[in-house]
C-alpha cells in the first residue's frame, strides 16, 4: 500500500522516536504534522526534516482533552483528518520508586501517558469510522509487557495500561477496518535517558536502538493492507533479547 498524501500525525514528534517516525513518514510522501509541548523544539524538529512536502507543527499538551480536540480541528483545516495516528508522546522522572516517588509526578506520568493516548485515539476516532479505514500506531515499551525497576513505578505502570488501551482498540475496532499496533522497544537512544538517576554514557547509547529503528518498524505497519493487523511488535537491541 503507497503511503503517498496519507496524512500522519505524530504525537511526540519534536525529538526522538516521534521525530524519527515524522521524518519516516515524510520521506514516504505523506503530508505530516507533529505535536508536543515546546513550541521551540516542534519548529527546530519540523525544520530538520528532509522530505519534499513541509512538516507541519502545533504545539498540544495531549494530557488535556480541550487542548487535543483545538489539535484535531487545526489538522483538519491544515491537512485533514489523519488516516495515520502515532502515539509517541512519553515522559518520565528521574524519581521512579515507591520510596521517592512524588505523588503528582506519579498522576502527571499516567496522564500524559495513559490519558493522552486515549485523547487521541478518541479524537481520531469519528473521521476514521466514517472512512472505514485507520492505522493507529502506539509507541508502548518492554516496560510495557514486563515490569522494571529500570524504567520505574509510574512508567512501567503507564505502559501497561496504554498497551492495554491499544489491545482493546483492537478488538472493537479491527473489524471496522481501523487497525492498531502496539510497538515495544527495547532500549532506546531518545532524550528521554536523561531523566534516568544515572544517565548512560555514550558508547551504551550508541548499542542502543536508534529512533530510525523503530520508524522503520511503524512505517511496515503502516504499508500492510487492511487484511493485516499487527497487535504487537517488540523491537529490541541484542543484548536485551528474551525467550
Amino acid at each position: 500500500m503507497q503511503l503517498a498524501d496519507k496524512v500522519v500525525l505524530v504525537t511526540g514528534g519534536g525529538s526522538g522516536i516521534g521525530l524519527g517516525i515524522a521524518e519516516a513518514f515524510a520521506q514516504e510522501g505523506c503530508r505530516v504534522a507533529i505535536t508536543g509541548r515546546s513550541e521551540s523544539r516542534l519548529m527546530h524538529a519540523a525544520e530538520s526534516v528532509a522530505a519534499d512536502t513541509p512538516v507541519l507543527w502545533k504545539a498540544c499538551d495531549v494530557s488535556d482533552r480541550q487542548s487535543v480536540r483545538e489539535l484535531f480541528d487545526w489538522l483538519t483545516q491544515e491537512l485533514g483528518s489523519p488516516d495515520i495516528l502515532v502515539n509517541s508522546a512519553g515522559i518520565n522522572v528521574a524519581n521512579r520508586l515507591f520510596e521517592n516517588i512524588d505523588p503528582d509526578d506519579f498522576d502527571y506520568v499516567l496522564a500524559v501517558n495513559v490519558t493522552g493516548s486515549f485523547n487521541c485515539i478518541h479524537a481520531a476516532l469519528p473521521a476514521m469510522r466514517q472512512k472505514g479505514d485507520g492505522v493507529i500506531i502506539n509507541i508502548v515499551s518492554i516496560s510495557g509487557l514486563h515490569a522494571s525497576i529500570l524504567g520505574g513505578l509510574p512508567y512501567s505502570i503507564s505502559k501497561f495500561g496504554q498497551s492495554a488501551l491499544g489491545l482493546f482498540a483492537n478488538l472493537e475496532l479491527a473489524e471496522q477496518g481501523i487497525r492498531v499496533t502496539n510497538i515495544y522497544p527495547g532500549e532506546a537512544n531518545t532524550p528521554i535517558l536523561d531523566k534516568r538517576p544515572a544517565p548512560p554514557p555514550e558508547e551504551k547509547r550508541a548499542a542502543m536502538l536508534q529512533p530510525e529503528d523503530i520508524a522503520a518498524c511503524a512505517v511496515c505497519v503502516a504499508k500492510l493492507p487492511p487484511r493485516a493487523v499487527v497487535p504487537q511488535l517488540v523491537i529490541v537491541p541484542p543484548y536485551m533479547v528474551y525467550g
